[in-house]
């Protein structure tokens, strides 16, 4: 078994490389030491000012066209001109970076001619279509003369980088309403995820001016500093009625209550009402009832999942993005699961036969429109015997019978659910509850032409990573088709029987081995920070009574799940965190069996930015993420990756890295640039090292006025 060579915890403001053992002075002064040679080779390396580099690294086109800044050099001693022995060497490189720099001036041409002409041959295609696909061949021009100029920079790339502009401190790449509007997005597609080589930006987003850390959980669940995210006190006071009953404001902070904007009494009561309605006796039975994780659409702000998660119910919150008083920061800064997501054209980025229950309420989604497609991705995610509860203004109420408008919705909505063969269990004033069936018997036997037809074989996959909305009925065909009765409740799900991997294709001793793994490697990672992270360990060595508790671990984003193992290995060793189980499009699809498990998690491509907001995780965890995807592809760069995560990041937070010695070591060099704090950690494996980084708490001069 690997275990971390280490005798005692990571303290803050240490960098450098090698075993944590040994005198703790020693230890110190090793670091400096190793800072200043660092520094030095750094110096040496280059002679590019540092106000050149940085204007370099922002326009990536500069190096074509900039002056020779390493020509022939000599050095004056005495007054004597010495010549330079690597003059030759240089030479040959200059010869070589301007061959480089003269075929991409041709080659830019030739692109944009091509592009040019390629565009007036389109006398067929719309204006619409015309703009995206040239804009599409823009970034990734961009893209490419980007990845070479940071090969042309050589060492200089690893300088420190700049900060964002302050308007960026809320910036979800990908997510630019008014920029998809300018291109023809429209009829809600403008709320989709467009992502590009242009939605990077390569530089270090500050806190706001009055961040703080978060409150430590469960505190955490019910106040929030308001400066932490993007609403102000005006918003919170001049909201309606409902929203001030369940957000209250207090000076600098923000009170949550179990009273909901969504229903008309509290969330206690509307969630027993919930579980009266499938006919149990309260919300605690929902687990004996096979309901461990619930997607909640337009979640408002994760009063529901904030109520449940202590009855073990893992609650997903999705919502569309939002540039002030979003639900999904604001979820996230309370500490509950949450992502940015709409389906107004596209599907989410889970398999088939995922969730539990899906709860949606009040949440401004037209479920009669487009012939009832959403419904239809409802009914894609939601396990068979798992439950949609829908609570809504025009459900058959005697106010929304009198209204001929809300009564038409009402009858398409009822009326396609019995198409999907759902059942009717419940309806209490404004919810209602269907059950999904358990069986496939029904779809056969429902008249010709009623309803949408079971997606075919090459339409139904695993990894819809973003796919367009499918019309048909999914997940039928899946070996995962299991009711929820049948499975196994919270938490004996989390360890599959034999028959369970072998639907996922994984045999149990590779299952087994990973969650042994994860079970040390958690203790380790223990033993290398405590008490420095986790709720229960909130305060530093050496620290006289921290205000609030610093350094408190809830939200926790593991990069590379693998089957889960991390997941598992914390939820064993007691730790009161959730985790946002990763798998990346470029390795094995293993979110199914993870979702199996009673976690959550989701596709994703690391090229491109993560459906969140900026500062929303804790930790973030990487078990052989740097292998995997500088082997799988070249559209992006480490360097890339890593600022990705340092947006992700909260100030203050941790990253845990662990891959190949070399990859670590590339690693370890960025977050000199990154700002971070780093050590390198040994392993006993043969070739892998353990690359722990925590986040400074970092103010610009603007903020610290």
């Amino acid at each position: 078994m690997n275990e971390v060579k280490m005798s005692r915890p990571l303290h803050r403001g240490v960098l450098g490389g090698g075993r944590l053992s040994g005198n703790i002075q020693d230890y110190l002064e090793d670091s400096q030491m190793k800072i200043k040679t660092d520094k030095e080779d750094l110096d040496k390396s280059s002679k590019i000012p540092s106000d050149q580099i940085s204007l370099s690294l922002r326009n990536p086109f500069q190096f074509l066209f900039s002056e020779n800044s390493s020509s022939k050099q000599d050095s004056i001693e005495n007054g004597v001109v010495l010549s330079d022995p690597l003059t030759p060497i240089r030479n040959r490189h200059m010869l070589t970076l301007l061959f480089l720099k003269f075929t991409l001036v041709i080659i830019v041409i030739l692109g944009l001619t091509m592009s040019f002409l390629w565009t007036m041959s389109l006398t067929t295609v719309s204006k619409g279509q015309m703009i995206r696909g040239y804009r599409r061949l823009q970034e990734q021009l961009v893209s490419d003369l980007w990845d070479i100029g940071e090969l042309s920079l050589g060492s200089t790339k690893f300088k420190e980088s700049e900060f964002c502009p302050l308007e960026s401190e809320n910036y979800v790449p990908c997510f630019n309403i008014t920029e998809n509007l300018e291109i023809g997005f429209t009829e809600g597609k403008e709320y989709d995820r467009h992502c590009g080589p242009m939605s990077k930006q390569n530089c270090l987003i500050l806190a706001p001016p009055k961040y703080k850390i978060p409150h430590r959980w469960p505190t955490g669940r019910d106040v929030i500093w308001i400066d932490n995210v993007k609403i102000t006190a005006q918003e919170v006071l001049s909201s309606g009625s409902l929203t001030k009953r369940m957000m209250m404001l207090d000076e600098d902070q923000i009170s949550f209550s179990f009273a909901s904007s969504m229903v008309d009494d509290n969330i206690e009561d509307y969630s027993h009402q919930i579980a009266e309605m499938i006919g149990l006796r309260n919300e605690s039975y929902l687990v004996q009832a096979g309901v461990r994780t619930m997607l909640d659409i337009g979640c408002g702000y994760g009063s529901l999942g904030a109520h449940l998660f202590p009855k073990h119910l893992l609650t997903m919150c999705i919502a569309n993005y939002e540039a002030s008083g979003s639900q999904v920061e604001i979820a996230l800064e309370r500490g509950l699961p949450a992502m940015i997501g709409s389906f107004s054209s596209k599907q989410f980025p889970f398999p088939s036969l995922s969730f539990d229950m899906v709860h949606t309420a009040w949440d401004g989604v037209e479920w009669d429109k487009k012939d009832g497609v959403h419904l239809i991705e409802v009914d894609r995610v939601l396990r068979p015997g798992g439950y949609f509860v829908w609570t809504s203004p025009f459900a058959n109420t005697p106010a929304s019978v009198r209204d001929k408008e809300n009564l038409k919705r009402w009858d398409f909505v009822r009326n396609f659910a019995k198409d999907l063969c759902w059942d009717l269990l419940s309806q209490q004033d404004k919810t209602v509850v269907w059950k999904k069936p358990s069986k496939k018997t029904c779809y056969a036997s429902r008249k010709h032409g009623s309803g949408p037809l079971i997606c075919k074989e090459g339409h139904d996959v695993e990894s819809p990573y973003y796919h367009p909305l499918e019309s048909c009925i999914g997940g039928t065909r899946s070996h995962r088709w299991i009711p929820i009765e049948e499975k196994s409740t919270w938490p004996s799900r989390a360890t599959l029987t034999s028959k369970e991997l072998a639907v996922h294709g994984v045999l149990p001793d590779d299952f087994m081995e990973d969650n042994v793994n994860f079970r040390s490697l958690v203790g380790d990672y223990w033993s290398l920070l405590s008490p420095l992270i986790f709720s229960d360990h909130p305060k530093r060595p050496g620290d006289e009574d921290p205000i609030p508790p610093y350094n408190m671990v809830r939200n926790v984003l593991d990069m590379n799940a693998h089957f889960g193992g991390f997941n598992s290995a914390l939820l064993d060793a007691k730790k009161s965190v959730w985790v946002m189980n990763v798998v990346p499009t470029t390795g094995v699809n293993h979110l199914p069996l993870i979702l199996d498990r009673g976690f959550v998690g989701v596709l994703h491509d690391w090229c491109e930015a993560f459906p969140t907001y900026p500062r929303t995780y804790d930790m973030v965890h990487a078990d052989g993420l740097l292998t995997l995807e500088t082997k799988k592809q070249s559209r992006c760069s480490m360097l890339d990756l890593f600022f990705e995560i340092d947006r992700l990041l909260r100030p203050e937070g941790w990253v845990i890295l662990r891959d190949t010695s070399a990859l670590i070591e590339s690693a370890r060099a960025i977050t000199a640039k990154l700002k971070w704090e780093a050590r390198v950690v040994e392993m006993d494996s043969n070739d892998e090292k353990l690359l722990v980084c925590q986040k400074p708490f970092l103010r610009s001069q603007v903020n610290s006025i």
